[in-house]
């Protein structure tokens, strides 16, 4: 990997194969409506922002890049990653709840330290680039320093970033519960440092309800009253012990979802990640509250913890997006997640497509965060976080790209083939932040 950070010149102009979605498409049908593809065009972006794509070759007054025969997609967002995990991916052995105590909370400690939180969150969002992940919703840990140290991090390289300090006051080792008072006072100094700083934004973020006592989600939901403007992250009905769990822990409660709902966590600007074990009604309250889910295959192929029902969650108007959760996830790539995607929903009996998977990775995912103004696609205006792609870097992939018979056909199998190590370049808002090296 060699990252580079020079500064963008005000008019660069790439050429290849430009591909983005515009709009939902109709799940599992292939030829549905939703992806815009313009083979061999020009895509201009001007001071960090698209300014065209065009077929007709830019004036001299643009610098010109060329990569015949290459995609050039939006960056993807991740809306489910665990930043202080990486030490723990492939882990062995353990259902999520032992998988917390044998191997995220040992990790999570360590971050406790300012120079290990630096190096990791460095390291961590480096890693994205290299992947293609333009912009992200990470879980930093309960250290105040943590935060302060993935936010300072992502300001330098100019990333769309939304995070917070985990609130977790039980249920946990010592070294890393926090209490009511201290953790209101933290989210407040963050908050006040870094929402709306650049490209950051805040989010109040309880680990999982059996983490935080009812006293810490109830202050978790008047900052959330108090400041509509902020994120809610959280995880909700992953794995079935832990919904067993939670049901003993809030007998008042009516099911997993239904405790955030009742200390005020639900609404537009939420992100639950998983919701494997929802019911309808969970699925319509969340439609109602506007809140999204972040789809794990990856993470929930390697714990075990189930199969997700996409279809269930389309049919009630519910976002769905797509979530790398290193390190229960075994890679940051959001092509290998995508692909998992695909897989889980054939173990269940269904098929989602090439734009499915790419929408709620792009352009859906935008949509879900309120960010479609600015990332997600190549509208005129929005920031140009770009990465260009090799289609095939081996003479199998190659073949295969030569027979596809339409263009889902080959975007579908490069998307189910390809890895990180086919990301050529990417830029974020229009500053090239990883190049492939030679």
């Amino acid at each position: 990997m060699k990252p580079a950070f020079s500064a963008p010149p005000d008019r660069r102009a790439l050429y290849g194969d430009v591909l983005d979605m515009v709009a939902q498409p109709t799940l599992e049908d292939p030829a549905s409506l939703g992806p815009r593809y313009r083979p061999a065009h020009w895509l201009l972006m001007e001071r960090g922002r698209i300014h065209a794509v065009q077929a007709e070759e830019p004036d001299a007054s643009w610098t010109q890049e060329r990569h015949p025969g290459r995609l050039i997609l939006p960056g993807f967002i991740d809306t489910h990653v665990h930043a202080a995990q990486l030490d723990v991916i492939g882990a062995w052995g353990a259902a999520l709840l032992d998988w917390l105590e044998r191997h995220t909370f040992p990790a999570e400690a360590r971050m406790a330290d300012p120079a290990h939180a630096a190096f990791i969150s460095g390291l961590f969002l480096d890693g994205l680039l290299a992947a293609g992940t333009t912009a992200a919703m990470v879980f930093p840990t309960v250290h105040k320093g943590s935060v302060e140290a993935l936010f300072e991090a992502a300001e330098a390289r100019g990333m769309r970033l939304i995070a917070g300090k985990v609130l977790m006051d039980r249920h946990a080792p010592a070294n890393l519960r926090d209490d009511v008072v201290q953790a209101e006072r933290d989210c407040g100094d963050l908050i006040e440092r870094w929402h709306g700083q650049g490209r950051l934004s805040y989010a109040v973020t309880p680990r999982f309800a059996p983490t935080s006592s009812p006293a810490q989600l109830a202050m978790a939901g008047e900052l959330m009253t108090l400041r509509p403007e902020l994120y809610m992250q959280t995880h909700v009905a992953e794995n079935r012990d832990e919904v067993r769990w939670v049901a003993e822990l809030f007998p008042e409660a009516r099911s997993y979802l239904d405790v955030y709902e009742r200390f005020g966590l639900l609404g537009p600007r939420a992100m639950l990640a998983h919701g494997i074990w929802l019911d309808a009604s969970d699925r319509a309250l969340l439609h109602e509250r506007g809140a999204a889910l972040a789809f794990c295959p990856s993470s929930n192929l390697f714990l075990g913890s189930g199969l997700f029902d996409w279809r269930a969650a389309r049919q009630s108007g519910c976002a769905v997006t797509v979530g790398c959760d290193v390190g229960g996830g075994t890679s940051l790539s959001m092509l290998r997640t995508l692909a998992d995607g695909y897989k889980v929903q054939a173990l269940a009996g269904r098929r989602v497509t090439a734009w499915d998977l790419l929408d709620a990775a792009t352009r859906g995912a935008a949509e879900a965060l309120g960010l479609g103004h600015e990332i997600g696609s190549f509208d005129v205006g929005t920031l140009a976080d770009v990465v260009v792609w090799d289609r095939a870097r081996s003479p199998v992939e190659q073949r295969r790209q030569a027979v596809a018979q339409d263009l889902h056909e080959a975007v579908f199998a490069w998307l189910t083939v390809a890895g990180e190590d086919h990301v050529v370049s990417t830029r974020v808002a229009g500053v090239e932040r990883y190049r492939r090296s030679s």
